[in-house]
């Protein structure tokens, strides 16, 4: 039985969702090949290029977004998503590419107004508007949350090795938790457990005290280096008590994207399966 356009679109649709945007190529890719020709998965497939948000990239997604609209001109979906390309674009280097961004913004709102695709974009015209001090501000939150991340999944891994030593599966433990953080969660359980791995998690997992007992150690350690005479002024060498913060972080992150890796490989394998 052949496969049709929609069974496509809902591959896409989750791979996109599952993080998984070479997946999420490769499905757009292959159902061009057998269908032909359609906005739909040429959309996709420009989608999978842009999230990876590099020049490269966004080269492909741009030829990907033209094909699709040379076949569907009014396409909210292609009209939005190269909208929000342009918006992002460096005017110095893309100059062409930025300023596109207006017309497209126009004819979205010309052809689906009301749309979640228009929506979409008028956030994303409010992000690019953004002021230098909003950036600094979002980088900051982003840091933030990726330390949060890692202490939380300490705690969880925590919580994890205790049922595993009672018998008790991490989708047991929590029936309500969906298949991406179930599988970074088992992920993490096998490959952070262990005695050799006890440090890493205790560090995880008081991860903020760490950093506080950091930078008192930092502030300590360069008084003493100036007042024994061994530098002038400021040295680099107190920040090395920095490195055991900073390598946990690294080994959980490093745990995550595998993990996240092989939930989207299981997925794909899964949904062509299907079709």
């Amino acid at each position: 039985m052949p496969t049709t356009i929609d069974a496509y679109q809902d591959r896409c649709e989750q791979l996109f969702l599952a993080g998984g945007y070479a997946a999420v190529r490769r499905a757009a890719q292959q159902g061009l090949d057998e269908l032909g020709p359609l906005a739909e998965l040429y959309c996709w497939l420009a989608l999978g290029h842009a999230a990876e948000d590099e020049d490269d990239h966004d080269d492909l997604a741009e030829e990907a977004f033209r094909a699709g609209l040379a076949l569907e001109a009014g396409h909210p979906g292609l009209l939005a998503g190269y909208a929000e390309l342009c918006l992002r674009a460096d005017a110095f280097d893309h100059p062409g590419r930025a300023a596109r961004a207006v017309d497209l913004s126009r004819r979205l709102k010309e052809v689906a107004p009301q749309s979640p695709e228009a929506d979409r974009l008028s956030a994303a015209e409010r992000w690019a508007r953004r002021s230098y001090w909003d950036d600094l501000r979002m980088q900051a939150a982003v840091t933030a949350l990726g330390g949060h991340a890692t202490e939380e999944q300490a705690r969880t891994l925590d919580a994890d090795r205790k049922d595993a030593e009672r018998g008790v599966s991490v989708r047991d433990a929590d029936a309500d938790a969906d298949e991406r953080a179930a599988a970074v969660r088992a992920a993490t359980l096998e490959a952070l457990s262990g005695p050799w791995n006890a440090p890493v998690r205790f560090i995880g997992r008081y991860r903020s005290a760490a950093w506080g007992v950091c930078a008192g150690l930092c502030v300590v350690t360069n008084t003493v280096l100036r007042q024994s005479g061994i530098v002038d002024s400021f040295s680099l060498w107190g920040f090395l008590w920095a490195l055991p913060v900073l390598v946990v972080d690294r080994r959980f992150t490093a745990v995550r994207r595998q993990a996240e890796a092989r939930y989207v490989a299981d997925l794909e394998a899964r949904l062509a399966a299907q079709q």
